[in-house]
């Protein structure tokens, strides 16, 4: 499968911003990854679909969204969108983010840790939109370079304070290695990773942590939000995503490879979880992808 990979502005390692702040009717730029990070900002954009990874989510009138990985595919399309006036802000940017380093720091801790997130794609509600929303729309009307950054630190950071944020794209689809501060947690979720297309037992993975079964599936969702069959199913269908962009298997051979016992259950548990069947995610993938 073919995906552009963005050459940005950002040319020199020097550079740290690059802001395009613009009113436009229509969103037709195809789906891409690029390697620096990038805050997009729309407003007035009811009805675009934005996809990043395996999510697509048809945004209201505003949307903020925070990526950092460089493999990941993200795209807003105009769908529905009938807005005469959209406005977006794209500031892509390098931060050293090196152990270590700046952002290592204590103070900067938050951001880094948002920033980290963000690997898989973080979406923001409106409440922190509009937190941040003075400072978003008045920096590319900042000329000076030092007070640019300054700003964008200081939104970047008053992001990383609010609450409510979401990942989009699955851990498995984005490639990003779960990490957990529970040291059974943890050994879990790898041992999933590594036979997810095995059948896995709730006893088998109880006995990895130590616990009783019934101990094991309550703790297991206090630490991870999410009950362990629901887990397993979100991270199956992940491998499954990237399968179907990656590749030219077929939907049932890729869903054997995920761990789905037979087609209508993949199937169903796919179009419930994605809004759309596997055939239906595949197609719009191949749509928007060109080699440049």
């Amino acid at each position: 499968m073919d995906i552009i990979h963005e050459i940005t502005p950002l040319h020199s390692s020097h550079d740290v911003l690059y802001i395009a702040d613009r009113h436009k009717k229509e969103f037709n730029y195809p789906i891409h990854n690029h390697d620096v990070f990038e805050l997009n900002f729309v407003e007035h954009g009811a009805g675009v679909r934005r996809t990043v990874g395996d999510s697509s989510e048809v945004i209201d009138d505003y949307d903020l969204v925070l990526i950092t990985s460089p493999d990941l595919e993200h795209v807003w399309e105009q769908h529905v969108c009938c807005s005469p006036d959209i406005h977006e802000i794209t500031i892509q940017f390098n931060l050293d983010m090196r152990e270590g380093g700046f952002f290592d720091s204590n103070p900067m801790r938050s951001i880094r840790d948002m920033l980290t997130e963000a690997r898989k794609g973080l979406a923001f509600p409106l409440s922190a939109i509009m937190h941040v929303y003075p400072l978003l729309v008045g920096i590319s009307q900042v000329k000076d370079g030092f007070y640019a950054v300054q700003q964008f630190l200081t939104v970047l950071y008053e992001l990383s304070r609010q609450d409510g944020a979401r990942t989009l794209a699955s851990s498995s689809f984005a490639k990003v290695n779960v990490e957990s501060d529970s040291r059974r947690v943890l050994k879990v979720k790898n041992y999933i990773s590594n036979h997810y297309q095995d059948e896995l037992r709730l006893t088998e993975l109880a006995d990895l942590a130590g616990m009783s079964p019934s101990a094991f599936s309550r703790f297991f969702k206090l630490r991870t939000g999410r009950t362990l069959s629901e887990y397993i199913i979100n991270l199956r269908l992940g491998f499954a995503s990237r399968q179907l962009v990656d590749t030219s298997k077929s939907i049932s051979e890729i869903s054997y490879l995920c761990g789905f016992n037979n087609l209508s259950n993949f199937n169903r548990i796919f179009k419930k979880k994605k809004g759309c069947s596997p055939s239906e995610f595949r197609e719009n993938y191949r749509k928007t992808r060109i080699i440049v």
